[in-house]
């Protein structure tokens, strides 16, 4: 006898709901999170099963320890999103009603009936897996250290817009050694050329050091508005601050990129990665881990693509058509796959041509760029799917002689 349950998660505790394939409930439960949780949660599915291949699992999350355990018992489980069990619910009831109780039993009945249009969860190795939490926390940390820039950049137009002239980017290591030296005005007219250029060798600078401190001591010293003593003073105190978070999460994500390039080099698949053109080391690692390892996960291209949120959108009623962007997607491998498709516009010759003709056809450079990106994943998944390397003319010669003809 096949049984469905519906999990209903949160940070402390479960509500479970057992049903048999008629929709009859066979028990609920609360159970709290952790190791004893589980072990009830065992027992309580082994008074009604004696094959883990028999348990369906719907649950709103594919991520955690409890879904691992899941997993690694036998279990079929389903992560569905949120979003889809929140229409389900209003296909059942108008009324608003909501508890953690009917959300379980809301979940069972899901996998129950509508399984079919749902994908159990991804079998992915612990390898990459590891890739996942590094990339995720690399890129964390530079929007992070974005977020702080744009803060430092904003207070410096208060009151010192000459560092902003002396500096193109506040978060390179000359801008953070000169500003944590010098975070007014007043203490910048004072650096003498000789300090600059000491502090930018310690800052790792090896090269240009005189021309550029003489650079950098002109465009300080340069005439500009200047606010009240007492709000300038205060506005080096945050600068200052400022200053040292961003030189530690330069650290810190200097830190991460030497682990995240040590696992994903180690992995099967990284040589067919990193064969593509565009994806280096750091930005292949972030394709990879938002993309998994599981080679049953995605059957067909169109589904890696549509996956990624690069492949268009169609919209028919009626008389009315249209064809949009996909915005319901997962945001880091979108981001990873548009920068993909910019780098390869410079190392691919085909890439480049194909973003030539959509641009000539009218296309702006993102739409151009997202069509890029979404023939790119095609290609990924043809490679991952044959293990062979990428190959510049089996990639784009039959649309070149297509071009041709027409």
């Amino acid at each position: 006898m096949t049984l469905f349950i519906g999990d209903d998660w949160a940070e402390d505790h479960h509500d479970i709901h057992l049903m048999d394939a008629e929709g009859t409930r066979l028990a609920s439960r609360r159970l709290p999170e952790g190791l004893a949780g589980i072990r009830g949660f065992h027992e309580l599915v082994a008074a009604h099963a004696q094959d883990p291949t028999e348990v369906v699992i719907g649950i709103e999350t594919d991520r955690g320890l409890w879904v691992e355990a899941l997993a690694a018992a036998g279990y079929e489980v389903f992560a569905v999103n949120p979003l889809a069990v929140a229409r389900y619910r209003d296909r059942h009831q108008v009324s608003g009603a909501k508890s953690d109780a009917a959300d379980a039993k809301l979940l069972a009945d899901l996998v129950r009936t509508d399984r079919h249009n749902h994908r159990p969860i991804a079998g992915d190795t612990p390898e990459v897996e590891a890739i996942k939490v590094l990339a995720r926390a690399h890129q964390n940390l530079i929007w992070s250290r974005n977020r702080n820039t744009n803060a430092l950049r904003s207070a410096l137009r208060e009151y010192y817009p000459a560092a902003l002239e002396a500096f193109a980017s506040l978060s390179d290591r000359d801008a953070l050694a000169i500003l944590g030296r010098a975070p007014t005005p007043t203490d910048a007219a004072r650096l003498s050329v000789s300090k600059i250029r000491s502090a930018l060798k310690a800052a790792g600078r090896q090269r240009n050091l005189d021309a550029k401190a003489l650079e950098i001591q002109t465009a300080l010293r340069s005439d500009q508005l200047a606010a009240a003593p007492a709000v300038t003073a205060a506005f080096g105190a945050t600068t200052r601050a400022a200053v040292a978070i961003i030189t530690e999460l330069n650290h810190h994500i200097a830190d991460l990129e030497a682990e995240l390039a040590a696992h994903f080099e180690t992995h099967p698949d990284a040589d067919i990665y990193l064969s593509l053109p565009g994806l280096g080391v750091i930005l292949g690692a972030r394709v990879l881990g938002e993309f998994g390892d599981d080679p049953n996960r995605y059957t067909t291209a169109k589904s890696r693509k549509n996956y990624a949120g690069t492949s268009p959108l169609t919209i028919a009623s009626g008389k009315k058509r249209a064809v949009l962007a996909r915005h319901v997607r997962n945001r880091r491998l979108y981001d990873a796959i548009d920068q993909w498709a910019f780098c390869a516009l410079t190392n691919s010759p085909g890439a480049r041509t194909f973003y030539d003709q959509h641009r000539a056809a009218g296309d702006l450079h993102h739409q151009a760029l997202r069509a890029l990106g979404n023939r790119l994943v095609g290609i990924l998944h043809g490679c991952l799917r044959h293990h062979t390397p990428y190959s510049e003319h089996k990639a784009w010669a039959h649309r070149q002689t297509d071009s041709r003809a027409a």
